[in-house]
């Protein structure tokens, strides 16, 4: 049989957009922010996760030009070999300091930070317990790993403590979950995963890619919201969200980091960021540290319009965190309230399975901490005449 021969015939997305209600790859003509332009068009973003409204900030954007100015473009190699700057090595020590870690060492992507992570500490006769709603990278990580992936349902304690028991005693565990779930804005329930691992001699990893900048009186993250900073045995992150640039890390101990160092294939084989980028999220660090107050506004952002969708009637996932997330169930009824929203000037993100599960598709909305009250006003509105129309409840 051709390779190619599965590319042939009607696919999904075809249908979707014969339909004319595909969802993705629309343009941006402007750059990150809480109102953009959109193929030409005035639009109110409310679908990324600019958390802190970070790219917009003249002092990143001036920090990236002068990255690029002394470094160039590009490191033209790995991190394990020549492409490792002084800035690397700086942002590495000021991002564990920020997170009380003893060492970070930085991946070219956040996608690739689990990857490389999970894969690097992971080994044949060791079991990782994952939860079912965990971000993909999780997941690809695990599959790259050599180790025994066994999931768990949902936030579910007690689903997790009955397959941790099954586990033999003599095995590596690695408990991983996500802290704050990407699609629904829900919270992980650390305490209890703590405690669990405790109990069985696990070890605890979270990825904070939506917890850092969000969570915790210093926007340190899951961690930091719970008081268990000294619990957490490794924290995966993101450069791409609240730190406004692109690129993603590990923070743990140093000898894990030095050991996942010199074991992470997709650390050792991957060109490291860019020095642009590099430079980005150093100040956008800086601001984070020095104005724990934006994390403030973007809590106060993101309960400003949980308020506006309850005077509206409308139902969305319950949350404390700027992703809220409205259920359409049908997959076409998201596709549809998506097109409908950016005719009318409002950008939201549709979410289908596998994201989410069959039957429980849904519209993601994501504020920043630099939203306008008067934006989210507009918003709100749109958000409940378009659900009005497609009938969901």
């Amino acid at each position: 049989m051709d390779l190619f021969a599965k590319t042939e015939g009607q696919h999904n997305y075809d249908i979707i957009r014969e339909n004319g209600i595909y969802p993705y790859f629309h343009a941006l003509t402007s750059g990150q922010n809480t109102v953009v332009q959109m193929e030409g068009k005035r639009t109110i973003m409310i679908g990324s996760n600019n958390y802190l409204g970070l790219t917009s900030e003249p002092e990143v954007i001036e920090a990236g030009i002068e990255g690029l100015k002394k470094y160039g473009t590009g490191c033209s190699g790995s991190r394990f070999l020549n492409g490792t700057l002084d800035i690397h090595q700086k942002l590495e020590e000021e991002l564990a300091k920020f997170l009380h870690k003893e060492a970070v060492m930085t991946f070219s992507t956040g996608f690739q930070s689990n990857l490389g992570i999970i894969s690097g500490i992971v080994g044949r006769c060791d079991y990782i317990l994952c939860d079912k709603e965990n971000h993909a990278s999780i997941y690809d990580g695990c599959r790259l790993s050599y180790g025994k992936m066994i999931r768990y349902e949902h936030n579910n304690m007690e689903d997790l403590e009955k397959k941790i028991k099954e586990i033999p005693e003599s095995a590596g565990i690695l408990i991983v979950t996500d802290g704050v779930f990407s699609m629904s804005g829900e919270i992980c329930n650390l305490p209890e995963i703590v405690r669990i691992a405790k109990k069985y001699g696990a070890r605890v990893m979270v990825d904070d890619a939506h917890g850092l900048g969000v969570l915790g009186k210093h926007g340190r993250g899951t961690a930091e919201y719970f008081g268990l900073e000294d619990e957490v045995d490794i924290y995966m992150g993101t450069f791409s969200k609240s730190l406004a640039s692109l690129g993603g890390y590990m923070a743990s101990t140093k000898k894990v980091v030095d050991y996942v160092k010199h074991t992470s294939r997709p650390y050792i084989f991957s060109a490291s960021i860019t020095p642009a980028s590099v430079a980005s999220a150093r100040k956008a660090l800086e601001i984070l540290d020095k104005h724990p107050e934006r994390v403030v506004a973007l809590k106060n952002v993101g309960d400003y319009m949980r308020q506006k969708l309850d005077e509206y009637g409308v139902k969305y996932i319950p949350s404390t965190t700027p992703i809220i997330s409205i259920y359409t169930y049908e997959d076409e009824k998201a596709f549809m309230a998506c097109k409908l929203l950016l005719e009318r000037g409002v950008y939201v993100n549709p979410v289908i399975s596998p994201a989410t599960p069959v039957g429980k598709a849904l519209i993601r909305t994501s504020y920043s901490a630099t939203h306008k009250k008067e934006e989210l006003d507009e918003a709100a509105k749109k958000i409940k005449e378009v659900l009005d129309i497609l009938d969901v409840k």
